[in-house]
């Protein structure tokens, strides 16, 4: 048993005015034996004097003999409790005795350890030290990061509530369940228990049993037990087994071949091999135990019941106690008989199909969907009339019905009603998992098909949008054609927009990062989001404290919080109120925060929080896991795109933050977005597209050789010709190697114009091998995928970048500036 103890403010206290109290508890003690005893003798007269008064009135004197003695004796006991009290006062003013914890943690059969409110550990057990290598206090033990963290929030929690556990953390192979009260005479102390956890091992258990109490009970009702592994050797056996193989009850039989011990006889029945030709034939029934609830697993053992065949043998009453076996699994195991009625089913079972003790319905099938009933009830039919078959079926029962569950079924024989074995098990986090995942995989699919799409439309665009431009400059305002050509341009930037929707929702779109404060894009927002809300609606915005700065484009920020709140407005309207309140709220989450929070998803770290709740009616539990689906929406038809969330959850994501959904807690719905404070030094993002709304400036007129390189013709005869009415002499090359020999000819060029994703030789390729012949060239990269996902790939220096879809003075100021440098 280790040992520390240290001086604590209890000890000091108790040493210094344990005699000073002792003192005033003497003296108050004389002080009251005078009082006391006056009061003794009026109590006395009284007790006489009453006993008297009732022998007068009624005329027995066993009346008052009584009453005399119940007052001496209820005294009695008084004075006996009150000198109890007095000893116990006076033991809680001793100091702490380490001696008589140490007896008693030696003996707990866990680790113990006790520590002060300074954190110094004031004792512990043996058993400590051997688990974690030395005598050091909780949570500062040699354990993982996760479990200090646990530790650690267990203190927390116990010096504030008194107590504390439920927690588990490992050390190497070792899970320890952890538990802390709060003790002492001032609760200055706090001891800390540590119990190994066991996990349930199926056949292990299996084997306690039979070689324990209930396989003595099967070999006392002449039932033999016992369990073999796949190699067909014992692994455990009841004495009934041994008694009949061996002839010695007590025979060690374990790791001995089974088959070894039988013989094969006329009319294929079983012998005992020991008892020979006048031995008594016996009946097997296997029942495998696999944990993967495959009864065809050549790798399960096998527990196998064996009893006399024999007319009025001494068999006894099998059925009882292979439903005891049963009752003790911790897989869900139920007996069916021929009609299919239930015989018999475990707790495990009842817990997984959600019926209590007596709710169990009469028939399997009643438990299951409706699509399900008449599979169950054939299959159920068929392996009743089979001898030895197995299989599995898929079911869905009625108080989960979007898990699927495996259900394992199983002929019997000799097991009287009963004849099939249902065996499951509770696998709904697993099922819970796998749609977490389908969700996530689908997710992606859709978000790299809509990639592809929207770069595709992007060059449809480009060359729309560029025609447009050309044709503008040949009329003038008033022309009849004017408008025309205006109307298309239009409806062409219309169409950019939602192809910029899609690239958001799959991460893919280009984003002008800056070092912001989330309330200023907030303020940013609320005003023109105060004339969206209607009438009706009112927008309440609160602003936390010390939020910290956050890395994000401010104009996709201020249309995730555009787009949550018209989403929340409609919410309101489409519920039918005559008013609501749309909430929008900041405020900084500290990392602490987040692992008290217990989530699977967000990583602990320090956030800005944006939180949008409404008044409305919330979000439908069957709506939920689809709400960031694109073109999902619950609006009516032509009322809504359903790329709004999905633009959402795109921006936060490309932005390396999380966004959850979820019902409020007093109605409506609520959207936390976490986005991770930014850690870096604030630098100035350049932009390198031109804004949307960019003119042609004069300077933007200059004289240069320029090699554009373009695969798609329209996008190339587009910003052919709107770089030649620049004064720009332009060569074209339909794909990188072209341009290549085009360079390798021994022309000079002021700047390379090229796309990035070509058939063949691909527009990063063409400029390492640009670099290689002209290092000093400057290119400008067109493409319609991510500035951010480009750069990765693309190794080169000095380049800019011009997302499509572009009009023609975007693409003029692109090239003056790179020519410019």
């Amino acid at each position: 048993m280790r040992f520390i103890q240290t001086r604590s403010s209890d000890d000091n206290t108790s040493a210094a005015v344990g005699p000073g109290l002792s003192a005033r508890v003497q003296g108050g003690v004389e002080d009251a034996a005078g009082s006391g005893g006056i009061r003794a003798g009026l109590l006395a007269a009284a007790v006489i004097l009453s006993a008297g008064l009732l022998y007068y009135i009624s005329g027995q004197w066993m009346l008052g003999a009584g009453l005399v003695a119940g007052i001496a004796i209820a005294a009695t006991l008084i004075y006996w409790a009150q000198g109890l009290g007095q000893d116990e006062a006076e033991a809680a003013l001793l100091p702490p005795d380490w001696t008589i914890t140490r007896m008693a943690a030696d003996r707990a059969g866990v680790a113990i350890a006790i520590c002060d409110r300074a954190g110094r550990l004031a004792c512990a057990n043996d058993l400590f030290s051997q688990w974690f290598d030395g005598m050091r206090a909780p949570p500062g033990i040699k354990v993982d990061t996760a479990s200090q963290e646990k530790l650690a929030e267990l203190s927390r929690i116990a010096w504030r509530d008194g107590q504390a556990g439920g927690k588990e953390i490992r050390r190497g192979a070792g899970t320890y369940r952890v538990d802390v009260t709060r003790a002492g005479l001032s609760e200055h102390y706090l001891v800390w228990t540590f119990e190994p956890v066991r996990r349930v091992d199926l056949v292990d258990e299996s084997a306690k049993l039979i070689s324990g109490v209930v396989g003595s009970s099967l070999s006392r009702a002449f039932v033999m037990a016992t369990i073999i592994g796949p190699e067909g050797r014992i692994i455990a056996a009841n004495s009934g087994f041994a008694k009949r193989a061996t002839g010695d009850a007590n025979a060690n039989v374990t790791g001995r071949d089974f088959a070894r011990f039988l013989r094969a006889g006329k009319e294929d029945r079983i012998y005992f091999d020991r008892e020979g030709a006048r031995g008594i034939p016996v009946r097997l029934h296997p029942i495998p135990l696999s944990l993967r609830g495959d009864d065809n697993d050549p790798q399960a053992p096998n527990l196998i019941l064996m009893m006399d065949e024999e007319p009025g043998g001494q068999a006894g009453d099998l059925r009882a106690y292979v439903e005891n076996l049963l009752a003790t699994m911790p897989l869900g195991l139920a007996l069916v008989d021929r009609e299919g009625r239930f015989q018999f089913a475990n707790a495990a079972f009842r817990a997984v199909v959600g019926a209590g003790e007596g709710d169990l319905p009469p028939y399997p099938g009643d438990l299951v969907v409706k699509e399900d009933k008449g599979p169950l009830a054939d299959t159920i039919r068929r392996f009743a009339n089979g001898h030895g078959q197995t299989g599995d079926i898929a079911v869905r029962f009625k108080q989960a019905e979007d898990d699927v569950v495996s259900l394992s079924i199983g002929g019997l024989r000799g097991m009287g009603d009963a004849a099939v074995l249902l065996s499951l098990k509770d696998n709904s986090e697993e099922s819970t998992l796998k749609r977490q995942v389908a969700q996530a995989t689908k997710m992606q699919a859709v978000g790299q098909l809509a990639g592809g799409v929207a770069h595709d439309f992007n060059n449809i665009l480009t060359a729309i949008l560029g025609l447009c431009d050309l044709m503008l400059q040949r009329h003038s305002p008033g022309d009849s054609d004017y408008d025309d050509v205006q109307q298309i341009k239009n409806n062409g930037n219309r169409a950019a927009n939602l192809t910029r929707q899609l690239l958001a929702f799959s991460r893919q779109q280009t984003l002008r990062p800056q070092i912001v404060q989330l309330p200023d894009i907030v303020s940013d927002t609320s005003s023109m989001l105060k004339r969206l809300m209607g009438e009706n609606v009112a927008l309440e915005v609160r602003h936390g404290r010390a939020i910290g700065a956050v890395r994000a484009d401010p104009g996709q920020l201020g249309q995730v919080i555009m787009n949550l709140a018209v989403n929340a407005r409609d919410a309101i309207v489409e519920s039918g109120q005559q008013a609501g309140t749309v909430r929008i709220e900041t405020g900084p989450v500290s990392a602490a925060d987040v692992r008290r929070m217990q989530s699977d998803i967000l990583p602990p770290a320090d956030y800005a929080r944006l939180t949008v709740t409404d008044t409305g009616k919330g979000i439908d539990a069957a709506v939920l896991p689809k709400i960031f689906d694109p073109f999902f929406t619950t609006k009516p038809v032509g009322k809504g795109t359903g790329l709004g969330l999905s633009t959402v959850y795109g921006i936060v994501k490309q932005s390396g933050g999380f966004i959850f959904a979820d019902n409020a807690k007093d109605g409506g719905a609520r959207f936390d977005v976490y986005l991770p404070v930014y850690r870096g030094s604030e630098q100035a993002v350049t932009a390198a597209a031109v804004p949307k709304d960019a003119v042609l400036a004069d300077e933007n007129w200059g004289s240069g050789h320029i090699l554009l390189v373009e695969d798609e013709d329209m996008v190339r005869a587009v910003a052919e010709r709107a770089l030649t009415r620049q004064g720009y002499t332009v060569d074209t090359a339909c794909d990188g190697e072209e341009a290549v020999e085009k360079l390798r000819a021994g022309t000079e060029y002021d700047l390379i114009v090229s796309d990035v994703v070509m058939p063949n030789m691909d527009g990063p390729a063409m400029g390492r091998a640009a670099r290689q012949m002209r290092p000093d060239i400057r290119i400008l990269f067109m493409s319609g995928y991510a500035e951010e996902q480009l750069r990765k790939s693309i190794n080169l220096d000095n380049i800019g970048f011009l997302p499509k879809p572009f009009t023609i003075p975007q693409i003029a100021e692109a090239v003056a500036r790179m020519i410019r440098g």
